[in-house]
C-alpha cells in the first residue's frame, strides 16, 4: 500500500499540470497546490515564427544526403509548405561544417518567408545579402529589391541595394536591369500624387531615368510608361513628350496608356487644343481611355465653353461604356447654362435620358433636372431680404 501511495504521489503534479489550461500561466511560480488564489492569469505572447515539429524536422534532415549542396537544399526548401519549417532547414545548414549558402538557397528562403508572411525572418535574410553573405547574384537582388518595394518602411534598403548593385564590377553580371528599374519606378511613381508635394519624388524619377540611359539599359513600354505617368501627374508635360517621342528609338510603341497619360495632363495644364488633338489620335489608333481621360477632357472643353466638342466627347464616352460622374454633367450643363444656352442644357439632360447606351438613371437626371432650373433662375432674387433691405435703405439715405 505505501508503494502504491507514493507512486500515485508522484503521478499527481503531472495530472494537474496537465489539467491546468495551455494558453495562460499564473503569476505563482507553485505547480500546484501552493497556488494563490488571487494570481492574475498573464497571457502568453503568441511568436509570429512557430517552431516546426521535431518528427517532420527530422524527416528533412534524413532525406538530405551527407554532403548535400545548396541546390539540393534550395530545392528542399522549395517543396516544403510550412515556411516556419523551410526556414529552420536553412539555419541548421549554415550551421554544418563546410557548407555555405549560395544565391540559390537565399532565394528560397526569402521566397518561404515572403510568401508564409514572416516579414521579420525576410528582412533578416535581406541584412544578410546586402552585407555579402552569398555570391552577388541579380535574381537574388532583384528579388530582395521586389519585398523592399512592397514595404514603405524598407523602401531606403531597397536603394542601398540598387547602389550595391551598381557598384558592382560589370564582370558579375549584376547590374541593374529592366526590372530593377520597373520595381524601383513603380514604387516611386505610386507616391507622386500632385504638385507641389509629388515634386520630391519627380527628382527621384530623373534621377532614375538618366542613370538608366547611362547604363545602357533598354527599357520597355511598361517601364516608359511609368516615367510618363510621373512627368504626367506633375503636369511636366515638355518632359512627358520628350519620353512619348523617344518611344520608337527603343522600339516601343505607344498604346492607351502612354496617350491617357499625355492627354489628362494636358487637359489638367491647360492646353486644351493639344490635348484634344491626342485625344483625336488615340481614337483613330482605336485606343479606348479610361474613365478619367474622358472626365478631364469633357470638364476642360466645357469650361473654355467649346460645347459642341465637349457634348462629342462625352457622347463617344457613353458609347465606350464608359460612365461619367455628377461632376461631368454639371460642368458641362451648367457652362451652357451660364452661355446663357439654358435650352440646349434641357435638350441635352433630356437626350443623355433616353440614350440606349449608358442612359441616365432617374437619381441622378433628378438631381441635374433640379440644378438646371435652379441655375437658371433670375439670380438677383436670390440675395436674403436683409440685404436687399440694406440696399435700399442705403439709397434712400
Amino acid at each position: 500500500m505505501a508503494l502504491l501511495a507514493a507512486a500515485a504521489a508522484r503521478r499527481l503534479p503531472r495530472i494537474l499540470r496537465l489539467l491546468k489550461p495551455h494558453h495562460f500561466t499564473t503569476a505563482s511560480s507553485s505547480p500546484f497546490f501552493g497556488e494563490s488564489e488571487s494570481s492574475a492569469p498573464v497571457w502568453e505572447q503568441q511568436s509570429p515564427v512557430r517552431t516546426p515539429p521535431d518528427v517532420q524536422f527530422a524527416a528533412w534532415v534524413t532525406r538530405l544526403r551527407p554532403g548535400f549542396s545548396a541546390c539540393d537544399l534550395a530545392d528542399a526548401i522549395n517543396s516544403e509548405q510550412d515556411p516556419d519549417l523551410a526556414l529552420a532547414l536553412f539555419r541548421w545548414a549554415a550551421l554544418r561544417p563546410g557548407f555555405r549558402h549560395a544565391p540559390a538557397s537565399y532565394l528560397a528562403a526569402l521566397n518561404a518567408a515572403a510568401s508564409g508572411k514572416r516579414p521579420v525572418a525576410a528582412e533578416n535574410l535581406i541584412q544578410d545579402v546586402l552585407a555579402g553573405a552569398c555570391p552577388p547574384d541579380l535574381q537574388l537582388f532583384n528579388a530582395c529589391l521586389r519585398f523592399c518595394c512592397d514595404r514603405r518602411s524598407l523602401f531606403p534598403i531597397a536603394f542601398d541595394m540598387f547602389n550595391k548593385m551598381r557598384a558592382l564590377p560589370a564582370s558579375a553580371a549584376c547590374r541593374p536591369n529592366v526590372e530593377t528599374y520597373t520595381l524601383l519606378l513603380s514604387t516611386v511613381v505610386r507616391r507622386v500624387r500632385r504638385p507641389p508635394a509629388s515634386l520630391v519624388y519627380l527628382h527621384a524619377v530623373r534621377s532614375l531615368s538618366r542613370q538608366m540611359k547611362a547604363s545602357g539599359v533598354v527599357p520597355d513600354t511598361y517601364l516608359l510608361n511609368l516615367i510618363i505617368k510621373a512627368y504626367g501627374r506633375c503636369l511636366e508635360i515638355d518632359d512627358a513628350l520628350k519620353v512619348f517621342r523617344e518611344m520608337p528609338l527603343y522600339g516601343c510603341e505607344p498604346n492607351e496608356f502612354t496617350y491617357g497619360y499625355i492627354v489628362k495632363a494636358m487637359f489638367q495644364k491647360g492646353r486644351t487644343e493639344k490635348g484634344l488633338e491626342y485625344l483625336k489620335e488615340m481614337r483613330e489608333k482605336e485606343f479606348v481611355p479610361s474613365g478619367g481621360v474622358y472626365m478631364s477632357a469633357v470638364a476642360a472643353l466645357a469650361l473654355e465653353w467649346r460645347f459642341e466638342e465637349s457634348r462629342e466627347v462625352l457622347l463617344d464616352m457613353l458609347d465606350c461604356k464608359r460612365k461619367p460622374d455628377m461632376i461631368t454633367y454639371r460642368t458641362l450643363l451648367e457652362e451652357l447654362c451660364r452661355a446663357t444656352r439654358t435650352e440646349d442644357a434641357f435638350e441635352l439632360l433630356e437626350e443623355l435620358k433616353e440614350r440606349k447606351r449608358g442612359a441616365l438613371d432617374q437619381r441622378m437626371y433628378s438631381e441635374l433636372l433640379g440644378g438646371l432650373h435652379w441655375i437658371s433662375q433670375p439670380q438677383q432674387n436670390s440675395l436674403p431680404r436683409r440685404d436687399r433691405g440694406s440696399d435700399e435703405r442705403d439709397s434712400g439715405d
